[in-house]
């Protein structure tokens, strides 16, 4: 392992200027073109045979050094709709195309970059260091993992079929945490989610005669207050469940009654019999209360995406947390409960039969966090940002790429003979 890891942070300074590239050019789901090109061109320079196009806009490299085994390494490319603050010299002030068609600011508000800098950084140096191991690397750097559809779009697109098989499948995500840190849980890690669009039928009119209409809005604002009680008084304390409306759309004018209004809630669950539960009762919820206020019609419930439920095969995740702090040391390894975050990444795994294991890194000053192994009290306190905070951006940056980068390279290693 130390083999592999020479020279790896004399890397870390060039490693640093592409992440900087990628955070100020960052693209929407399925919309990573430039993004694509860039790290197709790091591949190919490293070696690897590169194809793109995958799945829309996925690109996946592979370096064959002897045959069997295979590790699928994998990174996601996609930024999300927030517009950055003002701290660093490198910022984006990118905008794009929603998926409803509006402009709006891009931002890698989710550590995407960081993601993609420790993939290619980790490609690199196996490809310098491959006197020192033997098999088949995939380097996968796919779309729309923020929309749950680009892990998809990819086995779609025959990436079983068109790729080197491999033997397992493993990925990481920054996380708001102490740089160098490390976060690995065996088992159950991250929720399944669903994202619905609801949207709610009335009978507009004049505001100065509400009795002519059936206001959507008074329904909708009803529909929220009760979804507040299916995790409440549906799901037993035992369980985890999460119920979130973060969209409401209606009308433009003040003495305007509209027509229609449109919620957008998001689901997540541990269990499968738990979200049965919650879809079941939001379905519900939403008809009867239309019903209620006698509404034309029943309200259109519409899913937007899905992920599934993220489950680290238990003995990778165990042997990777060893290898993590044999390498690194204890104190800087940590077990992490369940997370209500979702994740795409591990469709590769169970489309492909083969173990895959996903863990979080840190980014951030460690002053920010008095518990490294509590990150999330840091993040609740108001102490540093969390995920999709238009503040999220890795304060430390270095180390971060760097034990991202290591993190990568001795986690592959375990299976490269």
């Amino acid at each position: 392992m130390s083999e592999l890891l020479t020279g790896l942070d004399e890397r870390i300074g060039g490693i640093r200027e592409l992440y900087e590239d990628l955070h100020r050019n960052p693209e929407l789901s399925f919309q990573e073109v430039r993004t694509a090109e860039v790290l197709a061109r790091r591949l190919r320079e490293a070696g690897f045979e590169v194809t793109t196009g995958v799945g829309g806009t996925g690109v996946v490299g592979v370096l064959r050094n002897g045959d069997e085994p295979g590790v699928l390494l994998r990174a996601d490319m996609d930024a999300l709709p927030v517009r950055e603050i003002e701290a660093v010299d490198y910022r984006s002030t990118a905008t794009g195309t929603g998926p409803d068609g509006d402009e709006t600011p891009v931002m890698h508000a989710c550590g995407h970059d960081t993601h993609m800098a420790a993939l290619i950084a980790a490609a690199e140096q196996l490809a310098e260091r491959r006197e020192h191991w033997s098999g088949t690397v995939l380097a996968v750097c796919q779309p729309a993992e923020e929309v749950g559809g680009g892990a998809r779009a990819m086995l779609e697109d025959g990436f079983l079929e068109r790729f080197p098989a491999f033997d397992v499948a493993l990925g990481q995500h920054i996380a708001s945490a102490p740089s160098e840190h490390l976060y690995v849980r065996p088992g159950t890690f991250m929720a399944a989610a669903d994202s619905l669009r609801v949207t709610v039928h009335g009978r507009g009119g004049h505001g100065a005669q509400p009795q002519a209409t059936v206001d959507p809005i008074v329904i909708a604002s009803s529909i929220v207050l009760r979804l507040q009680t299916v995790v409440a008084r549906e799901i037993s304390p035992e369980e985890v469940a999460v119920v979130t409306v973060a969209a409401v759309h209606a009308g433009s004018k003040e003495n305007v009654i509209p027509a229609t209004a449109e919620l957008k809630l998001n689901v997540r669950t541990f269990d499968p019999a738990v979200r049965e539960t919650v879809l079941e009762a939001i379905g519900r919820i939403v008809r009867h209360e239309a019903a209620a206020a006698g509404a034309p019609r029943e309200p259109d419930i519409e899913p937007i995406n899905s992920f599934p439920l993220l489950v680290n095969d238990v003995d990778a995740a165990r042997r990777i947390g060893a290898a993590f702090t044999e390498r690194f040391g204890a104190e800087f390894v940590h077990e992490p409960p369940a997370k209500a975050g979702s994740e795409d990444f591990g469709a590769f795994g169970t489309a492909a039969g083969v173990p895959s294991v996903f863990w979080n890194f840190g980014g951030f000053d460690p002053a920010h966090y008095p518990d490294p192994a509590k990150p999330n009290a840091a993040v609740a306190a108001g102490l540093a940002p969390g995920n999709h905070s238009p503040e999220f951006v890795p304060t430390g940056l270095e180390p971060t790429l760097r034990r991202a980068a290591a993190a990568m390279v001795t986690a592959a290693g375990l299976w490269l003979a």
